[in-house]
């Protein structure tokens, strides 16, 4: 069965009509589902939620022609399988950007450049996007981001060092940033 999907997959995409392919993929916190365009990677959604909405967001949002095709991921599940042993700091996947506009996208792409085992503050976040003021609209990017975990919003903390929040839930921000070595005792 898994081999005739992977020819449907095959075949769908060598006609250009395969535009997000999805997989899902074992974490330390649960299954993850995975998507990607030919662009690059579109969403990673945590275990906190639902993949069939996810789904549905994809065909809405960028195109009806979504297929399980688990091979056009193989590199995506590759590095997360070495981030989360601990033997990848830096994730080199192609991103595509689609799913964040403007203020939200500046944000993210400002999140993506926090190294390894660094934290960054909402406020800092809010000022690199390019409005200092704009503290809250930057937690709400974060909150709202597509690709989690490769596009790390878990290094973005409240002025003081407090967590904040997490799509996946404050334990998994802690776990991460305790990975990474990073602060993530809440302090």
């Amino acid at each position: 069965m898994k081999a005739s999907l992977q020819r449907l997959a095959d075949r769908a995409a060598a006609e250009g009509l395969l535009d997000v392919a999805y997989t899902t993929t074992d974490s330390p916190f649960g299954s993850l589902l995975l998507a990607a365009t030919p662009r690059g990677l579109v969403r990673v959604d945590l275990p906190a939620y639902d993949p069939g909405e996810t789904l549905e967001e994809l065909a809405a949002r960028i195109s009806p022609r979504v297929l399980e095709a688990p091979a056009r991921l193989d590199e995506v599940r590759r590095q997360l399988d070495l981030y989360f042993d601990g033997k990848l700091t830096e994730f080199d996947l192609p991103l595509d950007w689609r799913l964040s506009k403007d203020f939200r996208r500046r944000v993210l792409r400002a999140i993506d450049r926090i190294p390894y085992g660094e934290t960054r503050t909402y406020a800092e976040m809010a000022r690199r996007a390019g409005n200092e003021r704009a503290v809250r609209a930057a937690g709400t990017a974060c909150g709202a981001n597509p690709i989690p975990i490769v596009v790390p919003c878990h290094r973005v903390l409240r002025t003081g060092g407090a967590l904040g929040g997490y799509g996946g839930g404050l334990p998994m921000k802690e776990a991460l940033l305790e990975l990474e070595g990073a602060r993530g005792d809440g302090r």
